[in-house]
């Protein structure tokens, strides 16, 4: 490891196990919650933005234009158990159970154990309005990827001012 990447104060976690990005390409655990934008399955030009709240397993499922999901009525639909998936393969099994507060009997966490302890609570609906935001980061994750490879700075990664003063 790099002086430089000792010294830096954000550190990036490396996948617990490699993703596949096709099917979920965006997955946080921010906000109380874990969310994340989900393909269709039946329609490439449409995604699914999905969210579970901590705790309370408030799920949300909506497209990227805030129509509901036909799929999250009353329990999990199938986006939102991929998203569960994938996050355990980002972040690890424990990880995403510590940040949902789940209590999960003896044995080896997985995506599926998790997401039957969440159902088993009976969760309600929550509301969507988390939706536009978590779309827009995604947005912005994938402007990120269309830049070229370069060692210089990014204009807008720089938060502080510089320390020079130019003459």
């Amino acid at each position: 490891m790099s002086d430089w990447e000792r010294s830096s104060t954000a550190r990036v976690t490396v996948p617990a196990w490699p993703r596949k990005l096709a099917k979920v390409p965006f997955v946080e655990l921010a906000d109380g919650r874990l969310q994340g934008v989900v393909s269709s399955g039946s329609d490439i030009e449409r995604v699914y933005v999905s969210s579970v709240a901590a705790g309370t397993y408030a799920f949300a499922c909506s497209t990227n234009n805030n129509r509901p999901c036909g799929g999250a009525r009353g329990m999990f639909c199938n986006h939102i158990r991929a998203l569960i998936n994938e996050a355990v393969l980002q972040y690890g099994a424990e990880r995403v159970a510590r940040y949902l507060r789940v209590e999960l009997a003896d044995g080896e966490p997985s995506g599926q154990t998790i997401a039957h302890a969440m159902d088993t609570t009976r969760p309600a609906q929550g509301d969507t309005k988390a939706a536009a935001p978590v779309f827009s980061r995604f947005l912005r994750h994938l402007a990120y990827l269309e830049l070229a490879p370069t060692t210089a700075p990014l204009p807008e990664m720089q938060w502080f001012p510089p320390t020079r003063a130019v003459a």
